[in-house]
């Protein structure tokens, strides 16, 4: 007897669900899209799920808790807390390869605002966000990579930064998303840079 397929985990299954939002968008997406990705029948999803709305809601939070993991995956792999500051601009390139793509992901992102449990997640996930950049700024100020200065009003200004960067990006971006986002990183950061 061949042994039943394995299926998929609850993280490959959010993850099937980012790549198919980044392909369709979050109002074309379909459970049988969300499935065919993650290898599993559109059954198995409702089973686990329940609905589309909750199969969002649990990418929604797991995108929120994801940021933690975002910086200690830059302040893994770069020793300068300056240079982990620009490899968080490369962790945010996951949203997607083309204009499309990103704008895709902007628009799961954005367009349940206004519904307040998606918010909620939203709202979790900026906190945690601008949370990593005051501690990176603030150990990169420690380390005399930049001025001392108001770390908590710096970071709050590199949250908008990139998030409004990534909107640029798609409006009128050429070349490739990290470099974008780093390019507008570096320039709010200049004036701080102490070399």
């Amino acid at each position: 007897m061949a042994p039943r397929p394995r299926l998929a985990s609850d993280p490959e299954i959010l993850a099937a669900v980012f790549r198919v939002v980044a392909k369709l968008g979050p109002s074309k997406l379909t459970l049988a899209d969300v499935a065919k990705e993650a290898g599993l029948s559109a059954a198995a999803l409702v089973q686990r799920f329940g609905s589309k709305r909750a199969l969002l809601l649990a990418a929604a939070a797991d995108a929120a808790a994801g940021h933690a993991f975002l910086f200690a995956g830059a302040r893994e792999k770069h020793a300068s807390p300056l240079a982990a500051l620009m490899g968080v601009a490369d962790c945010m390139a996951i949203m997607g390869r083309t204009t499309e793509e990103v704008a895709n992901s902007l628009s799961f992102f954005h367009s349940e605002l206004a519904d307040r449990e998606f918010r909620a997640h939203a709202t979790a996930g900026a906190v945690t966000f601008q949370a990593g950049l005051r501690s990176l700024l603030r150990d990169a100020v420690a380390a005399g990579e930049l001025a001392k200065c108001d770390t908590a009003a710096l970071a709050s200004t590199l949250f908008a930064t990139l998030h409004g960067s990534l909107l640029s990006w798609v409006l009128e971006g050429d070349g490739e998303l990290a470099a974008w986002l780093k390019s507008d990183l570096k320039a709010v950061l200049k004036g701080y840079r102490t070399t």
